[in-house]
């Protein structure tokens, strides 16, 4: 009897096990889900950069237009260079990669301030400011002068926002409202 009590529970068990997908858990299958959900990466052609210095002159504000008819994803984190300064702007909040959608037509903002303190010793002076919406993409350099910035734009210890629906959202972020 105990054996068919255990032949029977072991057939109920291997019944259970089979009809478990061999694919994984329930949550892959719900990142593959998420994954499906969200529209593909912006083609770099189908992406508009423009850049401008706010009013405050220690703050740039950067902003990336999806002109395709359907929504794509940019990086959630600008990449913002420096002329011939290694590195780019570090994100504030701190974060990973991840993507951001812009929907067709629309426009994401982000604030980056090139530097707290223009009286800082340890400025640099670099005469164009790169912007990409993804690390991957050459994206666009924009001189001092087109900027509004004048010869050069300071820089030192500089952090961008992540991408946000509005520029008031970028200075927010940026703790400027």
């Amino acid at each position: 009897m105990r054996i068919r009590t255990v032949l029977v529970l072991s057939t109920a068990a291997t019944a259970l096990l089979l009809a478990v997908p061999q694919s994984g858990s329930a949550a892959p299958r719900s990142a593959q889900a998420l994954k499906a959900a969200q529209p593909a990466k912006c083609a770099e052609k189908a992406l508009k950069l423009r850049a401008e210095q706010s009013a405050n002159s220690t703050v740039v504000h950067i902003g990336v237009t999806n002109l395709s008819t359907r929504a794509c994803t940019v990086d959630r984190i600008p990449t913002v260079t420096f002329g011939d300064l290694d590195g780019a702007a570090l994100p504030t909040p701190a974060g990973e990669s991840g993507p951001y959608r812009v929907g067709a037509g629309r426009t994401a903002y982000a604030a980056v301030r090139t530097i707290a303190d223009r009286a800082d010793p340890e400025a640099r002076r670099v005469d164009s400011v790169g912007v990409s919406a993804n690390p991957a993409y050459l994206g666009r350099s924009f001189t001092a002068k087109e900027l509004g910035a004048g010869d050069a734009v300071l820089v030192w210890e500089p952090v961008t926002t992540w991408w946000k629906s509005s520029v008031a959202a970028a200075d927010k972020a940026l703790g400027l409202s």
